[in-house]
């Protein structure tokens, strides 16, 4: 993976439910695309699961492709194999960032996690999540602050990565 998606931000939803897709994020999708070029639009899916799922997960078309990939490789046939296609292939939307920048959230897509008039966006390394503004700040940035609250003060959080701090 050459580029991962970096920071956050909220955008309109317009009544036809079109959202600007950060300009550093379009980078990263026309960067994860094969089939991008200067002039055409980026490709990218967008997850969204199940009702247990409180945000839409985005992928570029390298990035979705690798978890295609491990789907191919589970034996066919099996439930397992079967629930992961019907989870992930099935509850999943092929979208196009336009011309102008945007993705189209359909009303059906948009309705699973209560999203309307704002969205939030924040990167995921080689994905990027859209949540209902206020169901980000309720439920994560609760989360992610008590597991902060866990570390010592004098102990920086890139110690949890694999070997410390580089």
């Amino acid at each position: 993976m050459a580029r991962v998606f970096r920071g956050r931000g909220r955008h309109k939803v317009d009544a036809k439910g079109r959202v600007s897709v950060p300009a550093a994020f379009r980078r990263v999708l026309e960067a994860g695309d094969p089939d991008w070029t200067e002039g055409l639009q980026p490709n990218l899916v967008v997850h969204y699961g199940t009702a247990r799922k409180n945000f839409l997960e985005c992928y570029t078309m390298e990035a979705v492709a690798e978890v295609d990939a491990k789907i191919a490789k589970m034996p066919r046939g099996t439930k397992e194999r079967r629930m992961m296609e019907a989870y992930f292939n099935g509850q999943s939307h092929p979208a196009t960032v336009d011309e102008n920048g945007r993705l189209l959230l359909p009303q059906s897509i948009r309705d699973m996690i209560g999203l309307e008039g704002e969205a939030f966006f924040i990167a995921a390394h080689d994905t990027f999540h859209i949540w209902n503004p206020d169901t980000y700040e309720q439920e994560v940035e609760p989360q992610n602050e008590a597991m902060l609250d866990e570390l010592p003060e004098d102990v920086d959080p890139l110690t949890l990565l694999e070997g410390g701090v580089i």
